[in-house]
């Protein structure tokens, strides 16, 4: 499969998360689709995925809360800690993963 292809597949989940966010109104509901994408993408989980989707999504959520604290980014919608949407920090765990598998791929172009 070429390579470009590949890149393009495995953005595929996190394209679909961002398409919801203006879909899905409830933050509730829109973390559960998230985190059953998230769990669907992981079960083709090569080495090391589900650390970064861990990392990603502990590592997010005290760099968005420490970010936003500054004033310099607001959310309306603010259903996590009363500064975020409960959703980001399950989109940034598998963006991590995302991230991760595409330079795995890139890793191996010559």
């Amino acid at each position: 499969m070429k390579t470009t292809l590949k890149i393009f597949l495995h953005t595929l989940p996190v394209l679909l998360m961002i398409g919801l966010i203006p879909l899905v109104l409830n933050d509730y509901l829109l973390t559960a689709i998230f985190f059953f994408i998230s769990a669907a993408g992981l079960l083709i989980a090569g080495k090391h995925d589900f650390l970064a989707f861990v990392v990603g999504l502990i590592g997010m959520t005290i760099a968005e809360y420490l970010f936003v604290s500054t004033g310099v980014e607001t959310f309306e919608r603010q259903t996590l800690f009363g500064v975020m949407p409960l959703w980001l920090p399950v989109l940034w765990g598998y963006g991590f993963v995302t991230i991760k598998r595409i330079t795995a791929i890139l890793s191996t172009v010559t």
